[in-house]
């Protein structure tokens, strides 16, 4: 039997944390976050759309670079905080640094090391 289930916005301040995973292979691409409003465009929609903290709006992934999420699936943990989506990332890049994922920094021994090389230019995308 399916439940009808929204995420409790009230916790987090009417945010709630969302994870995006590839849907092919898994790799977390982003953490962000959705209000009510941008989880209801995402359930109609389909298309990854989150709330924007610094920008204190709705954001629907890739409007600018053109590196959309499309939704295949969305999971919510046992006490309704948090979101997983799996996405399809059209674009290739989920970063805003042009990078595949926005985990692209790994640690190693000898500190931090750059995973990759961005897939686009973030300032021919977005400006300086």
């Amino acid at each position: 039997m399916a439940e009808q289930l929204t995420p409790d916005f009230a916790k987090g301040g009417g945010l709630v944390t969302v994870i995006a995973q590839d849907v092919h292979d898994g790799t977390i691409l982003m953490v962000a976050y959705m209000n009510e409003e941008a989880w209801h465009h995402t359930l109609q929609t389909r298309v990854a759309t989150y709330w924007s903290r610094s920008r204190s709006k709705l954001w629907k992934k890739g409007e600018s670079s053109g590196n959309v999420q499309q939704v295949h699936e969305i999971r919510i943990d046992c006490d309704l905080d948090a979101v997983v989506i799996k996405v399809e990332q059209i674009g290739d890049a989920a970063c805003h640094t042009g990078h595949r994922s926005c985990f692209y920094r790994v640690l190693g021994d000898e500190g931090f090391t750059v995973e990759g090389e961005p897939l686009f230019d973030p300032k021919k995308v977005y400006g300086s």
